[in-house]
């Protein structure tokens, strides 16, 4: 470490490749709760690399090295600990679809000609809004250069257009959860 400290590259490829060994030795005095031991060296060869230059080169080295080692695995305990207290084991993956085949895409997006119709039925400027921005997915610059109108009213025709256009397909029921989300 001391060659190593004054620019000896080869010297510091040696101390690392020598310190492999130590490391794994005491990562695996205890077995540490599971802990994956080369993930645990890789952390403490970064961990020398960055505190290197606090070596003082008149001590012993390898008790630096294990005092670098057993900080990293206290700070992999608590990782894992920290872990392990907030996942929850699922005995088996939910599954997404309750019928034996999932929807397919017309299934899940309605009737097109309903909507193409509902479109048709918005005041002009929410149309115009929601056809340049959501369908012909143009960025608000240019929709704005297209029809003159400003980029806040866009935003404010594309957001009460496609409300609108929610109310009209969801029917019925739409309404009155609209009417208690306002008040």
């Amino acid at each position: 470490m001391r060659a190593a400290q004054k620019g000896d590259v080869g010297a510091y490829a040696e101390l690392l490749r020598l310190s492999i060994p130590v490391i794994k030795r005491i990562a695996n005095s205890g077995r540490h709760f599971g802990l994956e031991i080369d993930d645990i060296v890789q952390d403490v060869l970064m961990s020398m690399h960055s505190v290197r230059h606090t070596y003082d080169p008149g001590r012993p080295f390898v008790p630096w090295l294990a005092s670098i080692t057993r900080h990293r695995l206290v700070d992999a305990q608590r990782r894992k600990s920290r872990i392990n207290q907030n996942e929850t084991a699922v005995p088996e993956i939910p599954e997404t679809f309750s019928g034996a085949h999932p929807k397919s895409d017309m299934e899940s997006q309605g009737d097109p000609e309903l909507l193409k119709r509902a479109i048709a039925e918005l005041p002009a400027g929410q149309r115009q809004a929601v056809e340049l921005l959501k369908l012909k997915e143009l960025s608000l610059k240019e929709a704005s250069a297209a029809t003159g109108m400003s980029i806040a009213a866009l935003k404010v025709a594309v957001h009460r257009g496609l409300k609108a256009l929610r109310l009209r397909l969801a029917g019925p029921a739409a309404d009155v959860e609209d009417d208690q989300d306002e008040s």
